[in-house]
């Protein structure tokens, strides 16, 4: 009789663990997609410690894709990638990626000024050590290794016309260049990295990521911003400064993308993602993507500045902007404006009359300054 009750003791015991434990699995796997990965990510050796090429490393990343040969290719068409990203990466395994060729790479072109705004801007430095410089030819790619220690050169088959020098916006080689960005940022997902791609005529005064909602897949700056950051229509997006969280689903947006190109031939990708924008979030089309578009006050550019003030400001970028040295000219502005502003005291600041900015002397449009108010 003594071992029915223990049985019976047991069986009480089980019953209960049992049913504390079924709320909590059940709160787990209706938690997002991005835990199971979040988790999955964890016990994946880091991928500079493992043998052999890179396609044979991407045994390691099914979680993000299951396209197997497909994506092996994909992974080869970036050879020394898969060993590169883990010295640059973030401890979450997040790669900032910035691309320039011979003109912007030069000695004090748009590299040095993109370089120096870490070194200058609040508490950023340390974020030039987890930046990767994309080179899409090989004299850029030597400017590149002379300045910084993570350097890649871009030796894609989209990389074969003459892109060194300042292509004119939308120009074949500017098209070119924009689209075989996309091609290695999938490739870094695939790879198991997030990523924050940011042009290089973009300058970095604060720390961005403070910034990025941990529930969005991608987060992307604007051209236009209309106030609600979870809002498809009313922002324009501006690609030139976006994160995409690696997951299963990221890759297969950069998938639709690239292809999305054929579908409006005349466009560049920026242009292309704002026409897709809503199949990639919609349920019908199995993505459900979670956008955040960025607010322009601390993330800027010269398109429309009346809402961006230094002491909210993230990021400064040289948009509306068509020429190499306009854009020199008055990102080189912006650094003096900012170190002036960064000099002052904090009660100097507050009593300060503005932290505006300056009305860039070359670039930019008639509507940089906030509409004019009634009578004036």
């Amino acid at each position: 009789m003594g071992s029915l009750h223990d049985g019976a003791r047991v069986s009480h015991s089980v019953s209960f663990l049992l049913g504390a434990l079924l709320p909590t699995v059940l709160l787990f796997f209706l938690a997002s997609d991005r835990l199971g990965e979040k988790l999955a990510s964890i016990s994946i050796p880091s991928l500079g410690n493992q043998n052999g090429p890179a396609h044979q490393q991407m045994s390691h990343a099914n979680l993000i894709s299951t396209h197997g040969s497909a994506q092996e290719k994909e992974v080869r068409a970036f050879p020394g990638l898969a060993e590169l990203l883990p010295k640059v990466a973030t401890d979450d395994r997040t790669v900032i990626i910035t691309s320039v060729n011979e003109a912007w790479a030069a000695p004090g072109s748009l590299l040095d000024l993109f370089r120096g705004s870490f070194r200058d801007g609040e508490g950023i430095a340390h974020l030039l050590n987890h930046t990767l410089i994309v080179a899409v030819d090989a004299a850029a790619y030597r400017h590149c290794r002379r300045v910084h220690p993570h350097c890649y050169l871009l030796e894609a088959e989209a990389t074969a016309m003459n892109l060194s020098s300042a292509s004119d916006f939308m120009s074949d080689a500017y098209l070119e260049l924009v689209w075989a960005k996309l091609e290695l940022q999938q490739c870094v997902l695939q790879l198991g990295h997030n990523f924050l791609f940011t042009d290089v005529d973009v300058v970095w005064l604060r720390d961005p990521f403070r910034h990025i909602g941990v529930h969005a897949d991608m987060a992307v700056s604007c051209d236009i911003y209309s106030g609600d950051a979870d809002a498809l229509d009313g922002n324009w997006p501006n690609t030139g400064f976006y994160y995409v969280k690696a997951t299963g689903r990221t890759v297969e947006m950069m998938r639709r993308w690239r292809a999305a190109r054929w579908r409006f031939p005349r466009d560049h990708e920026q242009a292309v993602f704002n026409q897709i924008k809503h199949e990639l979030a919609s349920a019908d089309g199995g993505l459900r993507l979670r956008f955040q578009f960025l607010d322009t006050a601390r993330f800027g550019g010269f398109c429309r500045l009346f809402r961006n003030d230094m002491a909210r400001a993230c990021t400064m970028h040289a948009t509306c902007c068509f020429g190499l040295g306009k854009k020199l000219s008055d990102l080189r502005d912006v650094l003096r404006q900012w170190n002036n502003y960064s000099a002052m005291t904090p009660p100097e600041r507050r009593n300060a009359k503005s932290a505006g900015w300056r009305v860039p002397a070359k670039c930019g449009t008639p509507d940089k300054r906030a509409p004019p108010g009634p009578g004036s």
